[in-house]
């Protein structure tokens, strides 16, 4: 199983996660792609059957500006069918309650509608924010965190997803 780690990171808590899965499922670094300096173009995503996708969520919601491109890139052109895709990424569910992580659930969105398949959900109930386009039914489309708030809470949620999806994935 080839797996590639896709991310966008301004305060550093989406890099750490991103670090936590490349150390946990041996990921070289070749094979991390921090959008803002690495990535070129859609031909990045092709040798992965699996892809950690993290981004820190912006303005309204919005993934990390360094993402919009490969949006644009993915909704016009991409076909993911056959690839699992587990998404990850920061928010603050005190300043921003209203869109908590909210960028997750736009990216799940981009990424499933092109054919990947999403893994990785995490149960909401641990967590306080009003509203999240990350939550899907019950469950956060990814692993959502918080180290402005809630920043003791974060390792056992990052230890957590990271069992989870080896289960997942069978390794």
């Amino acid at each position: 199983m080839n797996i590639g780690i896709f991310y966008a990171s301004a305060g550093g808590a989406t890099a750490s996660i991103a670090e936590s899965l490349a150390e946990e499922f041996v990921i070289d670094e070749e094979n991390m792609i921090f959008m803002e300096d690495d990535y070129e173009d859609l031909e990045q995503f092709e040798p992965f059957d699996v892809l950690f996708i993290g981004s820190s969520t912006w303005g309204k919601g919005d993934p990390h500006f360094s993402w919009v491109d490969a949006i644009l890139e993915i909704e016009n052109d991409a076909d993911f069918e056959g690839k699992k895709v587990a998404f990850f990424g920061a928010g603050d569910c005190d300043k921003h309650s209203e869109q908590f992580c909210s960028a997750l659930g736009k990216l799940y969105k981009t990424f499933t509608k092109a054919g990947a398949e999403p893994i990785g959900f995490v149960s909401k109930d641990d967590y306080s924010y009003e509203f999240s386009l990350a939550q899907i039914d019950d469950k956060f489309c990814g692993l959502a965190i918080d180290n402005h708030n809630e920043k003791d809470k974060t390792p056992k949620r990052v230890n957590d997803w990271i069992e989870n999806l080896k289960l997942e994935l069978g390794v």
